[in-house]
């Protein structure tokens, strides 16, 4: 049991989910709201990607990124930053040639897919450990082995501390590699993702597994997607580890209810306490998670 919890809430995410809720922020200033919101409501970190505020589709846009991060920086809270660096390893196989890359692919270099971390510089930001199918088309995910080294080896040159995707077990096993050649200091910091299609499914006995394979002394969260995101963020707790709500992982409050970031911090803040734990303030979590600017 985790008495002591740090509550991410991942904001607006990159997938079509603007079409289905109103709440689902797209501009700069809405994400930065957002955020703003969700750690008013108890999240010590959130986590953000960026939107195109055209489209609405997910974008890697340094100037976005940056104007993000200016807004939240200059609110009146101290949350802790983590930018998604997942962006740019989309790979969709042409039609006619599977060798090819088809509409929909957006790859690019370890570093291009840290170039807003430069220029904003988080506390945090994610690194996606490994290659994955992803949803029920032709997209792969990929994140092959030298991109992660290149990518764990630069943040740590810039004082960011990559938090860890993990979405199956042979993730955790390569990015447990990466501590071992001091590509990551410790303790490293773990995000176990289930439910997304085709990654590890969204069960106890799942998160369990994940969980028992982590590095001695690592620091984790969990996470469920949909209608898990809550049970799915008790059992992290109970097994020790902190938890990650927000709209990028679940729209609804309630069946049938649309959320707010702020409700789902709200939310879980309210089953943690009534589980006997309580959620750190930004400056405990860096402390916890030995974050640049921690006491």
């Amino acid at each position: 049991m985790n008495y002591d919890v740090v509550v991410t809430c991942a904001v607006t995410g990159a997938g079509d989910t603007t079409g289905q809720s109103p709440h689902v922020p797209v501009t700069p200033k809405d994400i930065a709201a957002a955020a703003i919101e969700a750690a008013k409501a108890g999240a010590a970190i959130v986590h953000i990607h960026v939107r195109d505020p055209e489209t609405g589709k997910g974008s890697r846009d340094p100037k976005l990124f940056k104007e993000v991060v200016d807004r939240v920086r200059d609110s009146d809270t101290d949350v802790v930053i983590n930018l998604t660096a997942g962006m740019g390893g989309d790979w969709v196989p042409s039609r006619e040639d599977p060798a090819l890359p088809g509409p929909g692919t957006d790859m690019i270099s370890a570093e291009e897919r840290l170039a807003h971390v430069r220029e904003c510089l988080p506390e945090i930001c994610s690194l996606d450990c490994g290659t994955l199918n992803f949803g029920n088309g032709n997209e792969i995910y990929i994140s092959t082995p030298p991109m992660l080294r290149e990518m764990a080896a630069i943040t740590k040159d810039w004082g960011v501390k990559p938090e860890l995707e993990v979405f199956e077990l042979g993730h955790i096993r390569f990015a447990t590699q990466m501590i071992h050649e001091g590509l990551i200091e410790e303790p490293a910091i773990f995000q176990i993702c289930l439910g997304i299609p085709w990654g590890a499914d969204q069960s106890v006995d799942t998160m369990k597994a994940m969980k028992d394979h982590l590095p001695h002394g690592a620091n984790w969260a969990g996470f469920g997607i949909s209608r898990m995101q809550m049970p799915m963020a008790a059992t992290a707790v109970a097994m020790g580890g902190n938890v990650r709500v927000g709209l990028e992982d679940n729209i609804y409050l309630d069946r049938g209810v649309l959320a707010t970031n702020g409700q789902l911090v709200t939310r879980v803040v309210e089953i943690l306490e009534r589980m006997g734990a309580r959620a750190l303030s930004p400056q405990e979590a860096r402390t916890k998670l030995r974050l640049r600017g921690a006491e």
